[in-house]
C-alpha cells in the first residue's frame, strides 16, 4: 500500500493503468502522500461531456476487455470529478490528448490556474485501434468510437451503468 510505504509529501503522482485509473484515485488516501501534482491518463474517445469510466475489474486487461484496445480508463470529466473530491484542480492536458494534469488546490495561483474541461480537453493525436488480429487499423477517432459504442460504462456522478 502506498500509504504504508513511508513516502510523504511526494511531488508527483502518475496514475496510468489502462483500466481502473478512476477507482485507484478514489481509493487513495492522499493525506500522507500529499502529491503536489497528479498526472492521469484519460480516454479521449469517451469525450469531454460525460463523467464515465469502464466498470471496475481487478483483473482488467485492456486487450481482453475489447479486441480493439480502445475500451479502457475514464473520461476527462470523470477524472476531474475524482480529483476535485481529493482537493485537486485540472490545470491542463497534453497536446497528445491522453494525459491530464491536476494540481493541489492550495498550490493554485495567478500563474497556475484551474481550467475548465472544455478548455483543457484535447482529442488524441494518435490512433491505437486494433483489429481482431491485433493489427493497427489507422481509423479516424469517429470510427474508433463506433467500435466500442454501446459497451458498458459507469457514470461516476450517479454510480449507474450506462452504454457508451
Amino acid at each position: 500500500m502506498l500509504s504504508e510505504s513511508g513516502f510523504s509529501n511526494i511531488g508527483l503522482l502518475h496514475i496510468d493503468l489502462d483500466g481502473n485509473d478512476y477507482f485507484i484515485l478514489e481509493s487513495l488516501d492522499l493525506s500522507k502522500l500529499n502529491p503536489s501534482i497528479i498526472v492521469m491518463e484519460y480516454n479521449f474517445l469517451f469525450g469531454k461531456e460525460r463523467a464515465i469510466t469502464t466498470p471496475y475489474d481487478p483483473k482488467f486487461e485492456r486487450r481482453v476487455a475489447h479486441f480493439s484496445n480502445l475500451y479502457f480508463g475514464a473520461s476527462l470529466a470523470a477524472l476531474v470529478h475524482g480529483a476535485s473530491r481529493k482537493g485537486y484542480s485540472l490545470v491542463g492536458c497534453n497536446f497528445g490528448g491522453n494525459n491530464a494534469y491536476f494540481v493541489r488546490n492550495d498550490l493554485l495561483n495567478d500563474r497556475i490556474k484551474k481550467q475548465e474541461i472544455s478548455v483543457a480537453f484535447k482529442a488524441g493525436k494518435f490512433r491505437q485501434g486494433r483489429d481482431r488480429n491485433y493489427q493497427l487499423m489507422y481509423l479516424s477517432a469517429q470510427r474508433e468510437l463506433e467500435l466500442i459504442k454501446g459497451l458498458p460504462v459507469i457514470n461516476v456522478l450517479t454510480g449507474v451503468s450506462e452504454a457508451l
